[in-house]
């Protein structure tokens, strides 16, 4: 059930009109007031001049003189196909909620996350700021083309003056005119785009009906200078009107030099330029904040602006073949004006294009930025870009947009930035078919776009096509633009940012995951392949930190659930109190750097709740196969949390996400002498509770004691040397015998052989104690040890110690495996046992490694230690009346032995087959 805080309810439902609308405007920078623009002026119009820019006035020659006609279409084809795939990824995404401001940068971010939406975004941004002054600066050289004392042209005025600061004082002016028309508002743009679309559109027709009025003619082209400096003769093009003739000249290709630049062209380099002058699809979608329905707009309005423009272009495409001869196509790439009926309009049109170009792309910047500004992604950097006007124009965004636009124009020429700028587009609209890609193969139920012309085919193919043009155009610049985008995922990753967002990863990996588990057959487990799988019952962390990493490091990749019982019974409470406790405990698993699952349960007593956790926990063939608890003393529980570096540093409470300091979240450790929540029959029962439902169990006693650079997380690199003890024997056995080879011997050697494979215990000794009785002959079951150890691949040390001399002879021996207190022997005798078996683990623990068959070279190993124990844990007594004296017997086993791990195995865990 949906709590009250549900999402949904920061929407109203009914505007006062009665129509739909959200609370806030969706997110538009001044509510739902900003938001004016129609589809066909928000739309329609900003991505048809963005697609068309300058490209259509002063490339379709270029194009087709180059490529010809078939080839032409074919580019043109491919270019669309890739576009029209970006464009059905769009429409999906903007049909499935409330678009805000920020356009594609709010779609990638909100799918993808924020360190990825994030460094696109800002990318998408600086391509947008690149792509104004690279528009600009074509402007300023189109008019000087005409205008400019050093044309070079067949016809001007050459009235204006050249040079770099004359050129930067011509692209500063343009921008100011383009700034202040941005600054003033979305409105205000609207009305200029309006305005550029009547006159490229009136400037188009002039150029189309040209090709039908106009007679044949020959026009002259653009002198060559000759060797040496001389003067060629003048050359002339061709105009032959509608021609079969031309047509058929005119289909195939004909590659020559750019009479531009020199260079030789192919099929990669006029595609690349046909390409670029066509990624303007984003346009409309940059408006998103000011589009009074964004979610209907941007689909329909991008689809029409997409449809339209490619059929202008096929019209001249085919047009320009019928009646211009090769020469006049690759020599003169502005030849309409020559055949224009008008030619100043021609002129007006390719002004007119590039202005509404750089204005699209300023306005789009800033709303980018903005929308980067107000998710706080970046900082103070960006902060001055959050401040809008009264009625919601973002002006400041638009400000610090037009001072990076002034500062790339200081560069001067920018053909070089172009395929950047291009490549830099074409990341963007990757990682928009890689959003809907990754909503799409999630199968998110919430995921239900209107628009359903799409499939995760054409985003699959999408996401291709964009990373094929970005190496065709520019391998270079493609190459660092993925580098650029790593280094700022990294850099938003390390500072962290919004988690409200919801995270597509989350969905994909839940997807994945559940369909693994399902193929994940217990039916087909084998011992070789056997991991543990442990749910740590933990009463209170701040005690249990230690506890918590060693159980961490026990693990081998395999499951570890942290379980915790909260008493109560919640026929008796009005909500359930487990629920909003997982957030404490999630952030104790970061903080802490384990690898586990967080399991809570409601229980009337903590035994009942360990028994849920046992036979609920985990989800298949993923399940805990191994119990473990903290040993039940009278030792006084330590706050961890003031000495552990990880907990005792105050969590950032200032970044959007941060949880309050966990201390906060966990009561105190018990003080001494108050009551427990579980009693010693209870814990004992749920030791025997594990065993009757087949789980191992391992009972940590002393854990707080281990050496800290054995927690960590490092190779545990350290001058002090460390011994792991093994005592596969019942040391609580009357009589003594061979029980390293039974299944709980077994396993005992498998934990202690897990443990030294991690990092931090590799520079640990293992030490195995063979037990022998007293009339036992030395080596004879050592060297049985030995070859089972090299069958098991273990490399340990195996000291013989003598165990049962002058105790239990002739007492009557115990009836079952453990179950000593239900044979002969009384409470004193099993007392001794224990103190003895004590008695004699200790001594072990004080002597130091001798060398020897199967041990570690170096003979006497002096000034080491043992760092922790592993020792045979008995079975419970059938008798739950023996429970109580059953615990004080481990108790007095494990006395003074330092960090201890009292271990019962019920299930085979090793294997010589490979």
């Amino acid at each position: 059930m949906a709590s009250e805080s549900s999402p949904l309810l920061a929407y109203r439902l009914l505007g006062e009109e009665g129509a739909a609308l959200p609370a806030n405007g969706a997110g538009a920078p001044g509510g739902a007031s900003a938001r004016k623009l129609s589809t066909f002026l928000g739309v329609v119009v900003p991505t048809v001049l963005s697609m068309f820019s300058i490209v259509v006035f002063l490339r379709i020659g270029f194009v087709v003189g180059h490529a010809g006609l078939l080839q032409a279409l074919a580019m043109l084809l491919v270019a669309y196909f890739i576009l029209a795939l970006t464009v059905l990824s769009v429409c999906a995404i903007a049909t499935n909620g409330a678009v805000q401001g920020g356009g594609a940068y709010f779609m990638i971010s909100r799918t993808l996350g924020p360190e990825v939406g994030g460094s696109i975004g800002l990318m998408f941004y600086l391509a947008n700021v690149c792509g104004c002054a690279v528009s600009l600066l074509g402007l300023v050289e189109s008019v000087l083309d005409v205008f400019g004392a050093d044309a070079t042209g067949t016809s001007g005025l050459r009235v204006l003056p050249q040079g770099y600061g004359w050129n930067l004082l011509y692209g500063s002016l343009l921008l100011g005119l383009v700034g202040g028309v941005c600054t003033l508002g979305a409105g205000l743009y609207a009305r200029a785009s309006f305005l550029t679309f009547l006159l490229v559109s009136g400037s188009l027709a002039s150029v189309l009906i040209s090709f039908v009025a106009v007679g044949p003619r020959d026009i002259r082209l653009t002198p060559r200078p000759g060797p040496n400096g001389s003067s060629l003769p003048p050359r002339f093009g061709h105009f032959t009107g509608f021609n079969s003739n031309t047509l058929k000249d005119n289909l195939g290709a004909g590659y020559a030099e750019d009479y531009t630049t020199g260079a030789m062209m192919n099929f990669a380099s006029v595609f690349a330029v046909l390409f670029n002058g066509c990624t303007g699809i984003m346009a409309g979608a940059n408006m998103s904040g000011e589009l009074k329905d964004p979610s209907r707009a941007i689909p329909l309005g991008t689809i029409v602006a997409v449809a339209y423009t490619f059929f202008v272009y096929v019209l001249l495409f085919f047009l320009s073949s019928f009646t211009c001869g090769r020469t006049l196509l690759q020599e003169d790439y502005g030849f309409f004006r020559a055949i224009s009926l008008w030619p100043p309009l021609v002129l007006i049109g390719i002004y007119a294009t590039a202005l509404s170009a750089s204005m699209s792309s300023l306005i789009g910047a800033s709303r980018i930025l903005h929308a980067l500004a107000r998710d706080d992604l970046f900082g103070v950097i960006l902060a001055p870009a959050k401040v809008v006007s009264r009625g919601g124009n973002p002006w400041a965004a638009v400000l610090y947009s037009w001072g990076l636009v002034q500062l790339v124009l200081l560069a001067g020429k920018l053909n070089t930035l172009a395929a950047v700028v291009t490549v830099f587009y074409l990341v963007a609209y990757a990682a928009v078919d890689l959003s809907c890609l990754s909503l799409e193969w999630a199968s998110a139920p919430n995921f239900r776009p209107t628009f359903s012309l799409f499939s995760w085919h054409t985003c699959l193919l999408g996401v291709a096509s964009c990373l094929l043009m970005m190496f065709l155009i520019s391998p270079g610049a493609a190459g660092g633009s993925l580098l650029l985008m790593g280094l700022l995922a990294a850099l938003l990753t390390v500072r962290g940012g919004p988690s409200s967002w919801g995270y597509v990863s989350q969905a994909l990996l839940f997807h994945q995951v559940r369909k693994y588990l399902l193929r994940l057959d217990v039916r087909k487990d084998h011992v070789k392949f056997w991991r543990p799988q442990l749910l740590l019952l933990v009463g209170n962390p701040r005690g249990s930190l230690p506890l918590l990493r060693l159980a961490n490091q026990l693990k081998k990749g395999g499951l570890y659930v942290l379980g915790h019982v909260t008493l109560g019974d919640l026929d008796s409470l009005p909500s359930d109190p487990v629920q909003p406790q997982y957030g404490a405990w999630l952030s104790l698993v970061d903080r802490a750097q384990v690898k586990a699952f967080v399991d809570l349960t409601l229980s009337p007593s903590v035994r009942q709740g360990a028994q849920h956790l046992l036979r609920i926990s985990g989800l298949g063939g993923m399940k805990p196969n191994t119990l473990v608890l903290g040993f039940y003393d009278d030792t006084p529980p330590q706050d961890h949390f003031l000495t552990d570096p990880a907990f005792s540093e105050p969590a950032d409470s200032t970044r959007e996400g941060s949880s309050p300091a966990l201390s906060t979240l966990f009561p105190p450790p018990r003080a001494p002498g108050s009551p427990r929540a579980l009693s010693p029959q209870d814990y004992v029962a749920t030791v025997a509770d594990a065993l009757k439902m087949n789980k191992n169990v391992v009972l940590a006693r002393a854990s707080g004691a281990l050496p800290p650079e054995r927690l960590s997380r490092g190779s545990g690199g350290t001058s002090q040397l460390h011994h792991v003890d093994v005592w596969p024997l019942n040391l609580l056995r009357p009589r003594g015998g061979p029980g390293y080879v039974d299944v709980c011997g077994l396993f005992l050697l498998q934990m202690a052989t897990i443990l030294g494979m991690v990092p931090a215990w590799h520079s640990a000794r293992l030490r195995i104690f063979l037990c022998l009785g007293p009339r036992e002959a030395p080596g004879a079951a050592e060297g049985r040890l030995r070859a089972l150890l090299s069958q098991l691949r273990i490399r340990a040390e195996v000291q013989e110690v003598v165990w049962g001399e002058g105790a239990g002879a002739g007492e009557p021996e115990a009836e079952e495996e453990g179950d000593f207190v239900n044979s002969g022997w009384g409470d004193a005798e099993a007392e001794a046992l224990a103190r003895s078996a004590n008695a004699l683990v200790r001594a072990q623990q004080g002597r130091g490694t001798g060398g020897g068959p199967g041990g570690p070279e170096g003979g006497d190993a002096e000034g080491t230690t043992t760092a922790l124990t592993f020792l045979y844990l008995p079975r419970p007594p059938a008798d739950p009346a023996r429970y109580p004296r059953y615990l004080a017997l481990l108790e007095t086993l494990t006395r003074d032995l330092g960090p201890t791990l009292l271990v019962h195995g019920v299930t085979p865990v090793t294997c010589t087959d490979l």
